[in-house]
C-alpha cells in the first residue's frame, strides 16, 4: 500500500506540475477590443481638429484615470485636455484656462500626476502673428482632470518643447525642461546657441527656481528633451543633439519635404544627482542615422524611460542605419557607465522598405518594457498606410515579443498639417502608460481626414499581457501544490525506505 501511495504522489505531483507549466505560458497579448475615439469630434467630418503628440498619465492612486493632452496643428494652433475615470471607455474634454492678457491661445500641452494624485499641464500661450511662445503656464486639477484651476507662469518667452514631470518621492517636487531660444524666423531657429534649461518647483508649481543649463556649451543645436526622476531622486533628461543639421535645425527645407539631413545625431542623456542644479552628460548613441526632415519647432521627441524599482533606463528613437526607419532601443545598467548596443525592435523583415517610427516607451511595475510606434508594414512597399504597433520585453529590452496591432483600421500617414508641401506632422510622440496586466498606448489617426482638411484624431487601445487575471494565481497554486505533492511522495518513499531497513535491522539483531 506504500508503494501505491508513493506512486500516487508523485505522479500527481508531476500532473499538476505540467499543468502549471501549461498555464504559465497564457494567452498571447491580445488587444481589448477596438480601439476607441478619445478627442471630442473624433469621426466627425464637420470637425477637422488636427490633434496630435499625445502625452498619456496615470493617476498612481486611481488606475482607472487617464488624462491625455494634445497639440492641435489646424485649422488653428490651439491644445486640447481629455480626462477619463473609467479606464479609457469614456473620455470628456476639460477647458483648458489661459490668462489674461497672456496670449491667445495655449499649444504644446504636457502632462504629469503626482504621488498625491494631482494632474499638473503645462503648455505655453502664443502671441503674434508669428505665433511665438509667450510664457510657459502650468495648471493643476484635483479631481482627475475634470476642471484645471487658474494656472502659474513657469518662465517666459521663446520656450519651446516644454516637458514636466513629478518626483514621486516628494509631492510637492515638480521639474520642467524646454529648449530656450533666443530668436527665431518662420518655422525655424535663426542660429544655434539655443540651451536646454531645467527649472524646478517645491511647492507644487506655485513659484520656480532659476532655469539651470543642461546641456554642454559645445552642443549647439539641441532639441526635444525629456524629463524623468529616478528611484533615487536622481533627475534625467534625453535630448537630441542634431549636430551640424541646418537643414532642419535653421530651416533650410524651406518647409518642403525631401530626403533627410546627411549627416548623423547624437542621443544624449544628462544627470543631476543635486535636484537640477549641476549636471553630467552620457551619450547613448552618437551615429543616429536621421529618418525624415522635421520643423525644428516641433520635432520628433525620443523617448526615455526609468525602471524605478530596478534603476534601469531606457531610451527609443527611430534610426535609419539599415536604409529605412526602425525602431530601436538603448538600455543602461544600474552601476553601468557604458549603454547597450541599440535593439532593433521592430519584427519586419531587414530594408523591406517599409517605415516604423516615433516609439514611446513605459515601463510596467513589473518591470516589463513596452513600446508602441507608428507602423507602415501594412501599406507594403508604397509605405503610406499607418498601423500603432506594440511590443515587449521580458529580459531588459535585450529581445522584444512579436508584434500586435493595436488599430482596427489603417490610416493615411500623409494627412496633417503640412502634408501639402511633402512634409507631414502626426506630432512629436505618442501616448503610452503600462501597468502589469496591460499597456495603454494613444496616437494620433487620419482615418477621419483628407488632404484638405488635415483632420487628425486621438484613438486608444489597451494591450492585455498575461497577468493576474490571466492565470498567474492559478498558475501560482498549481505549482506550489505540484511540489509539494513531489515533495511528499519523496518523503513517503524515502521514509518508507528507512523505515524498512530499520525494520530489517531490528528482525536480525533479535
Amino acid at each position: 500500500m506504500r508503494s501505491v501511495a508513493t506512486a500516487a504522489l508523485i505522479l500527481v505531483g508531476a500532473a499538476t506540475f505540467l499543468a502549471a507549466q501549461l498555464v504559465s505560458g497564457g494567452e498571447p497579448a491580445r488587444v481589448a477590443g477596438a480601439d476607441r475615439p478619445v478627442s471630442v469630434g473624433a469621426g466627425d467630418l464637420g470637425d477637422i481638429t488636427a490633434h496630435n503628440s499625445p502625452t498619456l498619465v496615470r493617476n498612481p492612486r486611481d488606475r482607472q484615470n487617464l488624462v491625455v493632452t494634445s497639440r492641435i496643428d489646424s485649422p488653428d494652433f490651439s491644445c486640447a485636455v481629455h480626462a477619463s475615470l473609467d479606464g479609457g471607455r469614456h473620455w470628456t474634454r476639460t477647458p483648458v484656462p489661459v490668462p489674461r492678457g497672456a496670449g491667445r491661445t495655449c499649444f504644446a500641452p504636457d502632462s504629469a500626476i503626482g504621488s498625491d494624485g494631482r494632474l499638473r499641464v503645462s503648455y505655453v500661450t502664443l502671441q503674434g502673428v508669428g505665433n511665438r511662445p509667450q510664457a510657459v503656464w502650468l495648471a493643476s486639477s484635483k479631481d482627475g482632470g475634470r476642471t484645471l484651476q487658474r494656472p502659474h507662469r513657469i518662465s517666459g518667452p521663446l520656450a519651446f518643447q516644454v516637458r514636466i514631470t513629478a518626483d514621486p518621492g516628494d509631492r510637492r517636487r515638480l521639474y520642467a525642461t524646454w529648449v530656450q531660444a533666443r530668436d527665431v524666423g518662420l518655422l525655424k531657429f535663426t542660429g544655434p546657441g539655443n540651451p536646454v534649461l531645467a527649472s524646478r518647483s517645491d511647492d507644487g508649481g506655485a513659484t520656480w527656481g532659476r532655469p539651470v543649463r543642461v546641456n554642454r556649451p559645445s552642443r549647439g543645436r539641441v532639441l526635444a528633451p525629456s524629463v524623468e526622476v529616478g528611484r533615487n531622486g536622481e533627475l534625467y533628461v534625453l535630448f537630441l543633439d542634431a549636430g551640424e543639421d541646418r537643414l532642419d535645425y535653421e530651416g533650410g527645407h524651406l518647409g518642403e519635404g525631401g530626403p533627410p539631413y546627411e549627416g548623423r545625431f547624437s542621443l544624449v542623456l544628462a544627470r543631476s544627482l543635486d535636484r537640477g542644479a549641476s549636471w553630467q552628460e552620457s551619450v547613448v548613441d552618437d551615429g543616429v542615422v536621421p529618418t525624415r526632415r522635421f520643423i525644428a519647432f516641433l520635432p520628433p521627441f525620443p523617448s526615455l524611460a526609468v525602471d524605478r524599482a530596478r534603476g534601469r533606463l531606457y531610451v527609443a528613437f527611430e534610426d535609419a542605419r539599415l536604409g529605412t526607419p526602425d525602431v530601436y532601443v538603448w538600455s543602461l545598467a544600474p552601476g553601468s557607465a557604458r549603454w547597450s548596443t541599440p535593439v532593433r525592435v521592430n519584427d519586419t523583415p531587414t530594408r523591406d522598405a517599409t517605415w516604423q517610427y516615433l516609439p514611446e516607451l513605459s515601463v510596467a511595475p513589473g518591470g516589463r518594457v513596452d513600446v508602441v510606434y507608428y507602423d507602415r508594414r501594412a501599406g507594403g512597399r508604397s509605405n503610406l498606410r499607418n498601423e500603432v504597433s506594440w511590443q515587449s520585453s521580458d529580459d531588459g529590452a535585450a529581445t522584444f515579443g512579436p508584434r500586435l496591432n493595436l488599430t482596427s483600421q489603417s490610416f493615411d500617414s500623409r494627412v496633417g498639417a503640412g502634408g501639402e508641401q511633402g512634409l507631414p506632422d502626426l506630432g512629436s510622440r505618442l501616448g503610452l502608460a503600462s501597468d502589469d496586466r496591460s499597456a495603454t498606448a494613444v496616437w494620433s489617426d487620419t482615418r477621419a481626414g483628407t488632404d484638405a482638411s488635415h483632420k487628425q484624431d486621438l484613438r486608444s487601445a489597451r494591450a492585455l499581457v498575461d497577468g493576474p487575471e490571466d492565470g498567474s494565481d492559478l498558475r501560482n497554486v498549481l505549482l506550489l501544490t505540484g511540489v509539494v505533492l513531489l515533495l511528499a511522495g519523496c518523503l513517503v518513499a524515502v521514509g518508507g525506505r528507512w523505515l524498512d531497513v530499520a525494520l530489517h535491522t531490528r528482525e536480525k539483531q533479535l
